[in-house]
């Protein structure tokens, strides 16, 4: 059986930069991504493999970030082979945003995931996988 969309999951801790040179922080960021996942998922679950996808990462810095905040991407999508989905070209759509320890965002109905991110005092991922929108996007 395939996870229930949405799929939603937190990790604590601030994600590493694909540019970054320390090679153990990347895949200690790796580790932890695919830890996260993994322990949200239902037991037995498949990982996808045909579905189109979007994913949405919201993070939670305790302190002014002073990345970019594009950097924390690839290595994030990339944690999440194969438990979450076996490539990431199933991904078609991508949503980052940061929010900053000063400026919490005020959202109409988050989910219990994401309220659990929001109350976090330590810096934290929020990342929701779901089926790409049909919607039009503009």
């Amino acid at each position: 059986m395939w996870p229930d969309l949405p799929f939603e999951f937190n990790v604590i801790g601030t994600p590493v930069s694909s540019q970054s040179v320390l090679t153990a922080a990347r895949q200690e960021w790796k580790a932890r991504v695919a830890e996260a996942a993994a322990g949200a998922l239902p037991e037995g679950a498949w990982s996808f493999d045909e579905a189109r996808l979007a994913v949405t990462l919201f993070y939670f810095p305790q302190a002014a970030m002073t990345g970019d905040i594009d950097n924390i991407v690839k290595l994030t999508l990339d944690a999440m082979i194969p438990s979450v989905y076996l490539d990431d070209s199933l991904i078609d759509r991508v949503l980052v945003q940061r929010f900053g320890p000063e400026a919490r965002a005020a959202f109409s109905n988050p989910s219990d995931t994401l309220v659990e991110a929001l109350g976090e005092e330590d810096p934290i991922l929020y990342i929701r996988v779901d089926a790409v929108p049909e919607e039009a996007v503009f």
